[in-house]
């Protein structure tokens, strides 16, 4: 089960889900985008967003409109669905309308290892090298892993900081597709909420400050979050040529 969470409210880019993207309102093309994988739920708080849904033949669901996070509000579509504890959810940001199907499926193939492997990890999600330029900019996140490709540490600063300039460093930016089981999903959204996580405004800290383990999967992909109206616009630039 794919479920993307879709808030229609947006301090940086107002109703930004339902921004224009090649004709379809941004959270619709994003739906699309990843429907030949698996089947699709828009988790929403607006019941515009849930008429538009219908209009293009997409599943939605009402969910709370006091979720502080994305992942919360796929934890109770995800109840609302009955889906069993082991089923595998993928949860797709809205803002996400260029995202590439092999990206997706990397995550969920790395979840069903996890599952078949009994591995200690709660959540899987997925990276791929950046600029040093791009690595500059706040609204692209920087991880970095560990030996065994898990997260050490996520960041919208420019991490690692590289002390001798002269050389470069290995920038890598994360993606926001999140991989998990339905019961390490529900394990994720009980753990009390961390400083950093409030700090960076990045919910995956959470899971980093309780020591519990994000498997990092390396991709390829041109596709970005568009969190502000520049990023509409470079983003159609891109993928218009």
């Amino acid at each position: 089960m794919i479920i993307i969470p879709a808030r229609l409210n947006s301090s940086r880019f107002q109703n930004k889900i339902l921004a224009d993207i090649l004709g379809l309102p941004m959270v619709i093309r994003t739906a699309k985008q990843v429907s030949m994988l698996d089947e699709v739920t828009i988790a929403t708080d607006s019941q515009d967003v849930i008429t538009l849904a219908k209009e293009h033949g997409i599943n939605a669901i009402m969910t709370s409109s006091t979720h502080q996070s994305g992942t919360d509000r796929i934890n109770e579509a995800a109840k609302k669905l009955n889906l069993k504890d082991d089923d595998i959810v993928i949860n797709v940001q809205a803002d996400e309308p260029f995202i590439e199907t092999d990206v997706i499926k990397a995550v969920i193939n790395r979840v069903e290892k996890v599952k078949d492997k009994k591995e200690d990890i709660m959540i899987v999600s997925c990276h791929k090298k950046i600029s040093s330029e791009l690595a500059d900019d706040p609204n692209h996140v920087k991880v970095l892993l560990n030996d065994k490709g898990n997260a050490t540490y996520f960041s919208r600063s420019k991490i690692p900081y590289h002390r001798d300039h002269y050389e470069e460093s290995t920038y890598y930016g994360h993606l926001g597709i999140y991989g998990f089981t339905v019961k390490s999903l529900d394990e994720f959204c009980k753990l009390p909420t961390a400083l950093t996580e409030h700090i960076e405004k990045l919910e995956q800290l959470r899971a980093i400050y309780h020591e519990k383990k994000i498997a990092m999967v390396e991709v390829e992909s041109k596709s970005f979050g568009i969190d502000t109206e520049e990023d509409l616009r470079n983003a159609l630039k891109i993928f218009t040529k």
